[in-house]
């Protein structure tokens, strides 16, 4: 399996993930002409992707989805309520033919990427987050959520990479320039996860098979993408479980990251 962020952050959100001839994205909150862009950089045809799994209705998830799913004939995987709301916002929505419904207890596959949909708090109209799984390999994606539980820790767990956000740092957020009211939502349980918040989650989901782990979605007002990295890097060192080392890396806020292949 391979795997690269082509955008991450607030100005948006989109993942393509890889296994074989089976190709999809994850989010396309950017516009369908800079997702071909990315895809271009990295050698592949936006024809060859076979669906686009969406996790929730906020724009810097969903901005390019109706357009790219036309233009590429792409079905559009969201639960209901996301769909719907893509549906409405889209100047020209896609057909029925390229809308496929996720129930977040039954998993699917988009060729042979086996996608297990699992849900997040969020304050959205119906989030969801994916682990995808292909060739005995897996990886776990887990952005705009505010807490994580029990679910969400066993719906990450056994990873060989994770995608998962490390949004802000608490006392920039606290300190910063936003309204009080945007700060409580975003420190809430319908926010964000922080750094260290994010450390923790990757601790509990750890095993010896994780390798790679991508922060994203990083705040550009409440976060440095030096100390989301660190927050992180520290607990991964301190965590003497393991022998095997675990990549650490940040996603690009407006272009392509390095690909990861597994």
């Amino acid at each position: 399996m391979e795997f690269c962020a082509l955008a991450s952050g607030s100005s948006g959100n989109c993942i393509y993930v890889g296994a074989g001839d089976s190709k999809l994205l994850v989010d396309a909150g950017i516009s369908c002409k800079k997702i071909a862009e990315g895809l271009a950089s990295l050698g592949i045809d936006p024809g060859m992707i076979q669906g686009i799994l969406i996790t929730h209705d906020h724009c810097d998830h969903i901005q390019g989805a109706a357009v790219f799913a036309r233009k590429f004939n792409v079905p559009i995987y969201a639960t209901p309520l996301t769909m719907e709301y893509i549906c409405k916002k889209a100047v020209s929505a896609p057909g029925p033919q390229l809308q496929r419904p996720v129930d977040p207890d039954s998993d699917f596959y988009v060729g042979s990427i086996h996608v297990r949909p699992f849900r997040i708090s969020h304050d959205a109209l119906d989030p969801v987050s994916y682990a995808v799984e292909a060739d005995g390999e897996k990886i776990g994606f887990a952005t705009d959520l505010g807490v994580y539980d029990e679910h969400t820790v066993e719906a990450l767990s056994d990873c060989d990479a994770l995608y998962i956000e490390a949004n802000h740092d608490v006392n920039m957020l606290m300190l910063g320039s936003y309204s009080y009211s945007t700060k409580l939502r975003i420190n809430s349980p319908l926010g964000h996860l922080s750094n260290e918040d994010c450390a923790a989650l990757i601790l509990r989901v750890r095993t010896e098979r994780l390798r790679h782990v991508v922060l994203g979605h990083i705040s550009k007002e409440n976060n440095l993408e030096e100390l989301a990295y660190e927050t992180v890097r520290q607990a991964l060192a301190a965590d003497t479980r393991f022998g095997t080392d675990t990549h650490l890396m940040v996603a690009n806020r407006y272009d392509p990251s390095a690909l990861i292949r597994l």
